[in-house]
């Protein structure tokens, strides 16, 4: 009997699975011993200890063995699922009757001919008949076997042509996906090693397949942490679940200098009977949108700096203060160190006003603040706060500050290192402190340069970038303007605390019946100076009349409405007027300084009728202490505040002994924010019950004791003791 070849068939589609005709002369016996040799004829001689692929499995190959008269000497159980037939029913009968339609008859005679005599194969697509009756497309693979004996048989392996059409086609588009994917693939085995890549994965990881083949991930991973994605196919490889897209980031040989991206995904690999293969890799570059989401977060935290700063700098109207703010806001987000200098010029100029520096020429700098984000030798190379320096016109902060321009440079050398530091010690400190990188940017405010912020790098290992200086740009004209702003406080408050403490009296060099001390302090530095006062002024008949007063409000115009009331005031003294028409007199004064109003106690004491005569414009009570009593608060109308007019005002005359002290201040020193002002009243009188040898002691007593650092108010403190 014979087979009909795939040129003669209308359904013949093509070559796919294998088919052997043999020749005759052989045993049945004989011819199954060179079959079952044929099935290990790969020469490998452990072939029957490695675990067999499954692809034969899934092409379900049948083997049919014919002799030299085309009888069935042999059929595998494929043979039996694939045509129906069992062995008992297929062995001895012949193939053509069997298997072929008769008007294929003549043509598989012809073909079994050709192939017994000439020994050569036939492959290709043909009909077969099953037992069931129907039809169905073989794909085979046919070829003539001889045994030891001489004789030929023909071998036929066979498999259903839809089965291998479908496995050619997924075949087919698997090499095509990997070959042309976009998307880096890799295939390892179970030892972790590469089997195969796409050339995609080269391209992705800068290495050739042929350097890539063979090795493990540790050796060919161009990112940092090999050891954990090893770790992680090892998971992956015992438990099969798919590891998806984590997130590897890394450098690549053909570009150290850029940082990569990589989206890594794990399968497991395993056969249709389970077996594990390996590991299939997915690689895909996202770089593009980590560089991206990386930029927008940038951008992001640069917009959340700069509000940040918005709020940390100029917090106060202090100098120095506002200097620190700038630096602890440069660190450590935009540099490692920063330091913030000043012309000595902007704080000790002519009227305030900066002084121009010629382009080119030295300068002297005062320094306000240096910040570290971490501890550092670095800041020992920097000038310390409060000191002067004389900067060469080499220097880098010289250059900024005098064009008005940034001054950046993202790599430093052992010559950059010396434009930067005071000296050659100061260099080598920066060296050792591994300052790499190094920026400059002028504190410009209304048209005038300042000084500058000096920015360095040392353990962030970017150097700075143009987006850097923006940054720093933006922080520094903030900060200027705080600067700025402070400067001129602190120049109008220096001239109003200056005028202030000019028109304040000193005491007399004597007084009738009475000693006499004082104390006078401002607000603190970052509050301006108020309009607080006291005199003492020596009147007819050995009198002497106390004042005391407080204008509300601040700076120069309160300074100098309080030296007008003081200057009426001892102008209305010299006509010995009775105390509550003194006040009256500068309730009418004090309406003309408006929006001023001010409290004020007029007290004249009259040592020869032991006694003193006080009125009250809307002041704090005096203290009166008399020898062997506790200290009482003087029970006074009160009165109303100078300046609003239209309320009577009233003298009262008290007996005073000697010994006797009576005790003027203003609310600066009893009143604050968060206690009642009877409990502090309170304390005033009970710090009063201990007597001091020296009234100046008692002065400094009460103001160490109720004078907080914090009041935003200046105090005046007039302290008189009867002598006899």
């Amino acid at each position: 009997m014979g087979w009909i070849p795939p040129s003669r068939c209308e359904d013949v589609s093509g070559p796919a699975c294998l088919s052997i005709v043999t020749g005759e002369g052989a045993t049945v016996g004989s011819s199954a011993d060179v079959f079952r040799a044929g099935l290990v004829a790969d020469g490998r001689a452990d072939a029957a200890l490695s675990p067999p692929g499954a692809l034969m499995d899934v092409l379900s190959v049948a083997a049919v063995v014919l002799d030299s008269q085309g009888r069935i000497v042999l059929w595998s159980p494929q043979a039996e699922q694939l045509l129906g037939y069992t062995a008992q029913e297929a062995l001895g009968q012949y193939a053509a009757q069997l298997l072929v339609a008769d008007e294929h008859f003549d043509l598989v005679l012809s073909l079994f001919q050709q192939v017994m005599e000439s020994g050569q194969g036939w492959e290709g697509v043909f009909r077969v008949r099953r037992k069931d009756g129907s039809t169905r497309l073989l794909e085979w693979r046919n070829m003539r076997l001889q045994d030891d004996l001489g004789g030929y048989y023909a071998l036929g392996l066979a498999t259903d042509q839809a089965t291998l059409r479908r496995v050619e086609r997924d075949l087919a588009l698997s090499v095509r996906l990997v070959d042309q994917s976009p998307i880096g693939l890799a295939v390892l085995g179970s030892d972790l090693r590469y089997v195969a890549v796409n050339p995609a994965l080269e391209r992705i990881g800068g290495l050739p397949a042929d350097e890539l083949v063979g090795r493990s991930i540790r050796e060919t991973l161009p990112f940092g942490d090999a050891e954990s994605l090893e770790a992680a196919m090892r998971d992956v490889l015992a438990s099969g679940a798919p590891l998806l897209d984590r997130y590897v980031l890394g450098r690549v040989p053909s570009d150290l200098l850029g940082e990569h991206a990589w989206s890594v995904s794990m399968y497991r690999l395993e056969d249709p009977g389970g077996r594990v293969l390996g590991l299939a890799v997915s690689v895909v570059d996202v770089t593009d949108r980590h560089r991206a989401a990386t930029e927008a977060e940038r951008a992001r935290r640069r917009l959340a700096l700069v509000a940040d700063a918005s709020v940390r700098i100029g917090t106060t109207l202090d100098l120095e203060q506002t200097a620190r703010e700038l630096a602890d806001v440069a660190v450590p987000e935009l540099a490692d160190v920063a330091a913030v200098d000043v012309l000595d010029s902007v704080l000790a100029g002519p009227d305030g006003r900066p002084v121009r520096v010629r382009e080119g020429g030295p300068m002297l700098i005062r320094a306000l603040a240096v910040a570290a984000a971490y501890p550092t030798v670095a800041v020992e190379a920097a000038d310390r706060p409060g000191e002067l320096a004389r900067y060469d016109a080499g220097r880098l902060v010289t250059q900024c500050v005098s064009t008005a321009r940034p001054v950046t440079i993202p790599r430093l050398d052992e010559q950059d290192l010396r434009d930067i530091a005071r000296d050659g010690r100061a260099a080598g400190i920066l060296a050792e402190a591994g300052i790499h990188s190094y920026m400059a940017v002028p504190l410009i405010a209304r048209g005038e340069v300042l000084g500058a912020l000096d920015l360095k790098r040392a353990r962030n290992p970017e150097p700075f970038t143009e987006d850097d200086v923006l940054l720093a740009t933006e922080f520094a004209s903030r900060a200027a303007v705080c600067i700025d702003n402070a400067r001129w406080y602190r120049q109008q408050r220096q001239t109003a605390l200056t005028l202030q403490r000019s028109l304040l009296p000193e005491t007399p060099a004597h007084l009738v019946g009475l000693e006499v001390a004082s104390r006078y302090q401002p607000a603190r530095a970052n509050s301006e100076v108020g309009g607080d006062w006291f005199d003492i002024i020596p009147m007819e008949r050995e009198r002497t009349a106390l004042v005391i007063g407080d204008v509300m409000g601040s700076g120069i115009n309160a300074a100098s409405a309080m030296g007008r009331l003081r200057t009426a005031t001892q102008t209305l003294a010299r006509l010995a007027l009775d105390p509550a028409v003194v006040l009256r007199h500068l309730d009418e004064i004090t309406a003309g300084l408006d929006p001023y109003i001010a409290t004020c106690i007029y007290a004249v004491y009259d040592p020869h009728r032991a006694q003193c005569c006080i009125a009250n414009a809307g002041h704090l009570p005096p203290v009166l202490v008399r020898s062997g009593c506790a200290p009482r608060l003087l029970d006074l109308p009160t009165g109303t505040p100078l300046g609003v007019g239209g309320v009577a005002l009233r003298s009262v005359t008290v007996g005073i002994d000697p010994g006797d002290v009576l005790v003027l201040y203003t609310d600066g020193l009893v009143e604050t924010r968060d206690q009642d002002i009877d409990a502090r009243l309170d304390m005033l009188l009970g710090l009063l019950q201990t007597s001091d040898p020296e009234l100046g002691q008692t002065c400094d007593r009460l103001l160490h004791a109720l004078r907080r650092p914090d009041t935003p108010d200046d105090v005046a403190l007039l302290v008189a003791r009867v002598t006899g």
